[in-house]
């Protein structure tokens, strides 16, 4: 099992833009949750997320249950897992409860169930199949006996992206995902051949401070300041976010913060008016998800919080494109 855990790949990631036109493209929902690689061999499952930490732990469900589709097989499938509000969307922030507990007892599970969508399959019975084509691996993922809470949402061929993009968002999806029929899988690389169109803009973040709050915030804080790596690799300022918090995330939030806060910027040089506004400073360690509405150069506009991630890293989290 250690040899299959150490060669668990990397997902391959899809460049952003509008639907690509002309033949050779499917089509697939995108989902709000959290992307993994599932890894089976020798009868045992486990769950890898984008930076190859195991949370299986967070999931006893589904390794329970791949456990059970596998049925002593090797498997390896790429896919993403989510948790639905009420009204059967998939919620990230519902998703949050879950992401952070290592070993969730019985009621949690209960509270916020989880489900598994299998997008890829990467490899059966010890034979990979990154070098066929999409549509070869997608008939293969077809083929596998799926049982709730994991599945194999469909795609769709010659379909108008237009259609489907207001399919989603009626079913308060995030977007949908352009594949080449042809495209092959590139683990750990961002591929032209695949491209996610989302109905609002989202992007990760590092957390790099807190402003003071007011009223109802007094005790927590007003906005987090937020900093991401330019082409350079520099870390730069690219706004707060203030909105999008839960009573309860903004203490839990605020209590992170006082562990982890500094007295000078990590920002160099630090925002004007940072100094005025009595800007605290926090180790840019946590990495957060926020939805915009466009982003020209210096700030997001009208940036919405959605959580905290625990599968990329500080140095992962790069400036979002103009647009």
């Amino acid at each position: 099992m250690a040899e299959s855990i150490r060669r668990a790949p990397a997902p391959m990631l899809a460049v952003g833009g509008a639907p690509p036109e002309g033949p050779g493209w499917a089509r697939e929902m995108k989902w709000d949750g959290v992307r993994v690689i599932a890894d089976c061999a020798g009868g045992e499952c486990k769950l890898f997320s984008r930076n190859a930490n195991d949370v299986s732990g967070s999931y006893p469900e589904l390794t329970a249950a791949l456990e059970r589709l596998g049925n002593g097989r090797a498997l390896t499938l790429d896919g993403e897992v989510i948790a639905q509000d009420a009204g059967g969307a998939p919620a990230f922030g519902l998703l949050q409860r879950r992401m952070h507990v290592v070993r969730p007892g019985e009621q949690l599970m209960s509270e916020v169930p989880v489900q598994l969508f299998a997008f890829d399959l990467l490899s059966i019975d010890g034979h990979s199949l990154v070098a066929e084509p999409y549509l070869v691996r997608r008939e293969r993922l077809a083929e596998l006996a799926w049982e709730a809470p994991l599945s194999a949402p469909p795609h769709w061929l010659d379909v108008d992206a237009a259609q489907l993009l207001q399919v989603a968002d009626e079913h308060r999806l995030e977007g949908i995902v352009s594949k080449r029929t042809d495209s092959v899988y590139l683990p750990g690389r961002r591929s032209p051949a695949w491209v996610k169109t989302p109905l609002r803009l989202n992007t990760e973040v590092v957390v790099a401070g807190w402003t003071p709050g007011s009223g109802a915030f007094q005790r927590t804080f007003g906005s987090l300041v937020l900093g991401a790596h330019d082409p350079d690799g520099r870390f730069v300022f690219i706004g707060n976010v203030g909105t999008g918090f839960t009573h309860a995330a903004r203490r839990v939030i605020r209590q992170t913060l006082g562990e982890i806060e500094i007295t000078t910027s990590p920002f160099d040089p630090p925002p004007p008016e940072s100094v005025a506004g009595g800007w605290r400073w926090v180790e840019p360690i946590l990495v957060g998800d926020v939805e915009y509405r466009e982003f020209a150069g210096e700030r997001l506009r009208m940036p919405a919080w959605k959580g905290l991630r625990t599968d990329k890293v500080p140095a992962q989290v790069e400036v979002p494109p103009i647009r």
